[in-house]
């Protein structure tokens, strides 16, 4: 159903198996795969179950010599919550083109509460598209009727997020600053490890929800898209961040770009469940090695994410075999160069004056700020943007942030500084990372926004 741009592939199938081994994503994986379980929705909510897996010995000691270094103090927390699954949080993103009511009375009524402050859009709907009933929607069903879509025209798709209660946005609203964004983007959160149960692919119905590391929607919220923008997911499987995009705005263009044939497919399928047929022509999947998109697009894109192939800490520490553990360490060792081709493809893909955001799910400074200092050293014409008011202040409330090192001009030194509040926010930074700790066990997630000055 997805239109797939005409590319010529320059990766080997070598590369591509590499390439797909790294499950850097914080989606739907094997901890959330469906459910069985019968009975109401209700009842299937429950806590996480205790690990079954034990950690890889060679991989948790190279995470101890590391981390012990790099973060101090704060790996020791880090390390529980992450050899811990039981105490894993999972977020629920909600599906803004399915009916989501009965979920969000699910949620609420389960202790679950609203991570973001929600964008009332009622009085914006173009096209009298606020008018329409909500028998459009197919009772007991996470999907709208067939006949719903064709009467609405493309730029009207994407303005129909289901709103939340007034009292329940105000209430939410007062916690934050007047200046954090406001977003159709929805994902209820719960203080405890609660996990709601995940919903099977059904071709021709979208799924109502997206079972994610909360800290995974970041990235997406540092990217700022709005309506209108041409923007590039770069590597894009299995897609729960391009669905959080399509959840903020309606793009002009959305290219999600994934070469691994295996994982192409995994990403189509996400794509399917969550985004109505009328979407497809704003957007798309591409096959292209990343490392070449900023020759053959230069300058093209608004804005582009760079989700990058990491060494996932959370899944890498858990390998199953002790062989497996001792592949990804030395896989490891290779993935900042992948890293920094892949960054500097997105900055010469990016119009002056666009961003990039450069993410990945581990903590290794060597894949996180060296990666971004690297990038910034070869492009004089870049800048990292400070995320403090914007991201961190905000959100301080849920997640764990570490600032990394500012820009060489004003600290060489390569450390890490935790966030206290005083230090100033006006401070270069390379970039923030999302630290798991008890009771707050998002991450880890680095994010970094790098804009190409006009």
């Amino acid at each position: 159903m997805w239109k797939k741009m005409s590319v010529k592939h320059k990766t080997t199938a070598k590369y591509l198996r590499w390439l797909s081994s790294f499950s850097c994503r914080s989606g739907s994986d094997a901890a959330l795969r469906q459910d069985k379980q019968t009975g109401s929705l209700k009842n299937k909510i429950r806590k996480t179950g205790k690990s079954k897996r034990l950690p890889c010995p060679a991989v948790l000691e190279h995470f101890d010599r590391q981390y012990s270094e790099e973060l101090g103090d704060l790996w020791a927390p880090a390390r529980a919550v992450l050899l811990d699954q039981a105490s894993w949080q999972y977020g629920v993103m909600l599906n803004r083109f399915s009916s989501v009511t009965n979920i969000t009375q699910i949620l609420l009524s389960q202790g679950f509460s609203s991570l973001l402050p929600q964008t009332d859009v009622s009085g914006e709907l173009r096209n009298d598209a606020s008018t329409v009933p909500n028998s459009t929607h197919q009772k007991g069903k996470d999907t709208l009727s067939p006949h719903f879509f064709p009467k609405c025209p493309p730029e009207a798709i994407g303005l129909l997020p289901y709103i939340t209660s007034h009292a329940i946005s105000q209430a939410h609203q007062s916690e934050l600053p007047l200046n954090f964004p406001h977003s159709s983007l929805q994902c209820y959160i719960h203080p405890d490890p609660l996990r709601f149960p995940s919903q099977a692919h059904r071709p021709g119905q979208l799924k109502q929800y997206y079972l994610l590391n909360a800290a995974s929607l970041l990235p997406v919220l540092a990217l700022q898209v709005r309506d209108g923008d041409k923007v590039l997911d770069l590597c894009s499987a299995p897609g729960g961040k391009a669905v959080a995009i399509m959840q903020s705005a309606t793009p002009a263009l959305l290219c999600c770009n994934e070469p691994d044939p295996h994982r192409r497919d995994w990403l189509s399928k996400t794509l399917e469940s969550f985004l109505p047929p009328s979407l497809s022509s704003r957007v798309m999947v591409s096959a292209q090695d990343g490392r070449s998109v900023g020759q053959s697009e230069a300058g093209f894109y608004d804005k582009i994410l760079v989700d990058a192939p990491c060494s996932n800490d959370r899944s890498w520490l858990h390998s199953s075999y002790r062989h497996q553990g001792q592949q990804r360490l030395e896989d490891r060792a290779r993935l900042p160069v992948l890293q920094t081709q892949l960054l500097k493809s997105a900055i010469s893909a990016v119009r002056p004056g666009g961003v990039v955001v450069y993410s990945t799910c581990t903590l290794s400074s060597l894949e996180n700020c060296a990666v971004v200092e690297a990038v910034l050293n070869d492009f004089p014409d870049t800048e990292v943007e400070n995320l403090w008011e914007e991201i961190v202040l905000p959100l301080s409330k849920y997640f764990t942030f570490i600032a990394l090192p500012v820009h060489k001009q004003i600290d060489p030194k390569p450390s890490l500084r935790p966030l206290i509040g005083s230090v100033s926010s006006s401070y270069h930074r390379l970039g923030i990372l999302v630290v798991p700790h008890p009771g707050k066990t998002w991450g880890p997630m680095f994010l970094s926004r790098i804009r190409k000055k006009g």
